[in-house]
């Protein structure tokens, strides 16, 4: 009996549709609809003989054990991975170094938040083309300003999967004054679903047992937003 011979296809990433190919996909929809491999490929920009950049930013990410463990990576422990070298890995470090710093902007470099509109101005190019839902809390301090904006959940968002308190715990340690919830819908429409309502009144209640103000919680769609807060919806 003969043995079966398995062939691995591994497109160069030009050969791929447009659609596919992540520094058009940071162009069509923003990076948030990214994926961390695909964000990592961006940085590196091309791969190494017989695996395309794609690929190659799989496999670091599976090799550091994900972005924390290739945030904390030293200089000469990405070069000694396979394609990568000094030009790559100075890459991969100064993207992280950018975001890092991004966290510890000046509080007057912060954006401050006075309205929905200015949550939506803020977060709707990154989430209104995300394929899977994402629920995100804008934490804020007592001046209003935004001091972060972690990604808390991502995919089918409803109260038996919603854990309150893991909602809180960033907001906690950095001993916010208050945070504003915010998810979008892959479908388009940001119309509030009764899901939404239920959760959005267990948050609202962990905020008054914390001592943390829930602002609002809005639903990002295309082009289009609804403020919970301002609909009367879960904030009873």
């Amino acid at each position: 009996m003969a043995a079966s011979l398995t062939l691995q296809y591994n497109p160069r990433l030009k050969d791929l549709p447009e659609a596919e190919r992540p520094r058009e996909r940071v162009k069509a929809y923003g990076p948030a609809a990214l994926s961390d491999a695909e964000l990592l490929a961006v940085l590196l920009r091309t791969g190494r003989p017989g695996e395309n950049v794609l690929r190659l930013a799989q496999g670091m990410l599976a090799h550091f054990g994900g972005l924390v463990g290739l945030a904390r990576a030293s200089f000469g422990e990405l070069c000694q991975y396979g394609g990568v070298g000094e030009a790559k890995a100075a890459q991969v470090k100064a993207g992280l170094e950018l975001g890092r710093r991004l966290l510890v902007c000046r509080p007057e470099e912060l954006p401050s938040i006075t309205s929905p509109a200015d949550v939506a101005g803020l977060l709707m190019s990154d989430m209104e083309w995300l394929e899977q839902e994402q629920m995100r809390v804008l934490m804020l301090n007592t001046r209003n300003r935004v001091v972060g904006a972690p990604t808390v959940y991502v995919g089918s968002l409803h109260s038996s999967v919603v854990r309150v308190a893991e909602l809180f715990r960033e907001a906690i340690k950095q001993n916010c004054a208050a945070i504003i919830v915010v998810h979008n819908h892959p479908s388009g429409d940001p119309t509030p679903s009764p899901e939404d309502v239920k959760v959005t009144g267990q948050i609202v209640a962990a905020g008054r047992m914390l001592d943390i103000d829930v602002l609002d919680h809005l639903v990002i769609g295309r082009r289009r937003y609804v403020s919970l807060k301002e609909r009367g919806l879960g904030f009873g």
